[in-house]
């Protein structure tokens, strides 16, 4: 029979890039106990990352050597298993939309779950949880536009409010307006100015 370690790796290796591996989805190969031991002597040995408490990713092996998944997959694969939903932060949506010059410096995403960090490589990932406001329409070009302006605050809101009524499909935008009743009274009363002005 194969040990343990063995059971988990070639699991892991079956598993698309960036699954995250937690020992309640491999009870099925043992005791809890054994698997976090194997889990990890599995990390000191390198064979498995450790992402953050009880989490674990397959580094990816290339030609180039090995390298940790990327965010972006190792994130949509947290959602995923954990039932949360985890959208990129304001400040790189605002980013993305052309609402700033300014590119984030670190890997920050808003999620419904919990407030944490994730240790992908030698690279940082903090999950910060967010109001269920900012989590609106999460994965579409609206909810992108939400988080932005969340981040911009009432300060910048109007004019970027501008930009995307230049800048978003009308259909997207009409969107954003319906979205209002759900955002905070002065976001809402901005989108409704720039709607209705």
């Amino acid at each position: 029979m194969q040990r343990l370690t063995e059971q988990i790796l070639s699991h892991a290796k079956g598993l698309p890039e960036g699954t995250p591996l937690a020992a309640k989805s491999l009870l099925h190969l043992g005791s809890r106990a054994a698997v976090d031991q194997a889990l990890s002597r599995l990390a000191e040995r390198r064979q498995l990352l450790r992402a953050g408490r009880g989490v674990y990713l397959l580094p990816v092996t290339s030609r180039f050597g090995t390298r940790a998944p990327s965010v972006e997959q190792a994130v949509e694969a947290i959602a995923a298993q954990r039932g949360e939903v985890i959208v990129s932060s304001g400040a790189a949506a605002a980013n993305r939309l052309g609402l700033t010059a300014q590119v984030p410096a670190r890997s920050v995403y808003l999620t419904s779950g919990r407030s944490r960090k994730m240790r992908l490589g030698k690279q940082i990932v903090e999950l910060r949880h967010a109001p269920r406001w900012q989590l609106t329409l999460a994965q579409r070009p609206v909810g992108e536009a939400i988080r932005a302006l969340a981040w911009l605050g009432p300060d910048g809101a109007e004019a970027a409010l501008q930009t995307l009524k230049r800048k978003l499909a009308p259909t997207a935008f009409n969107e954003l307006v319906a979205a209002a009743p759900q955002l905070p009274t002065w976001l809402a009363r901005s989108v409704g100015k720039v709607a209705h002005g």
